[in-house]
């Protein structure tokens, strides 16, 4: 599966999305603890960051969670307008969809969801860039820690992976609960579904 057109498709989707949204839209909570629906937009901006700046900022930052809220804050002051519009350019001339595909496919996906289900805004998602997000997660959410030793089973397209006590649901949830998002946890069910809702509240 070609990973990039993946990544244009999803990038698509989201700039459609945010175009429609209304200022109080803009600022409703996500599933992102302490980030708006703005804030989300605003990491997922940092892809158009020249990378000598990147990397300057990442040595004045020396960790993911502070590079990360070094760029939302920066956004904040970025009208609405104008983050959309650079997320709709950005993607074709950046270097972090061609270095991290993967990485920038996950991040991606998962975000679009964290501003789509508190807004109350449903999608159907293709089920070849579902697979790839679930074969790869997010390293930096740390996945592991949500699903070892556990079997996860999608209901809704053919995926599986790991040993242990099963956890079902649709793969959207699967998705979003690997990398430590609780909403979705009354949407899945099994027997290692008391394992991973510990490991995810107590994260």
């Amino acid at each position: 599966m070609y990973t990039r057109k993946h990544i244009i498709a999803e990038r698509a989707e989201l700039v459609d999305l945010l175009r429609s949204l209304t200022p109080e839209q803009w600022a409703t909570p996500s599933l992102c603890e302490g980030w708006s629906v703005r804030d989300v937009a605003g990491h997922l901006s940092i892809d158009g960051v020249p990378f000598h700046r990147y990397f300057l900022a990442g040595l004045r930052n020396p960790s993911a969670d502070r590079l990360n809220r070094h760029y939302v804050e920066a956004a904040r002051n970025v009208p609405v307008d104008r983050l959309v519009d650079g997320l709709a350019t950005s993607i074709s001339g950046s270097w972090f969809p061609r270095w991290f595909p993967r990485l920038t496919l996950a991040d991606h996906l998962v975000h679009q969801q964290d501003i789509r289900r508190p807004l109350g805004i449903p999608r159907a998602i293709d089920a070849d860039r579902l697979r790839l997000v679930l074969d790869r997660p997010d390293p930096f959410a740390r996945p592991s820690r949500y699903i070892r030793g556990l079997r996860l089973v999608a209901t809704d397209i053919a995926w599986e992976r790991g040993d242990g006590p099963m956890v079902r649901g649709t793969g959207e949830a699967l998705a979003l609960a690997m990398v430590g998002r609780p909403a979705v946890l009354d949407e899945l069910e099994g027997p290692g579904l008391d394992l991973l809702r510990s490991r995810v509240e107590r994260a």
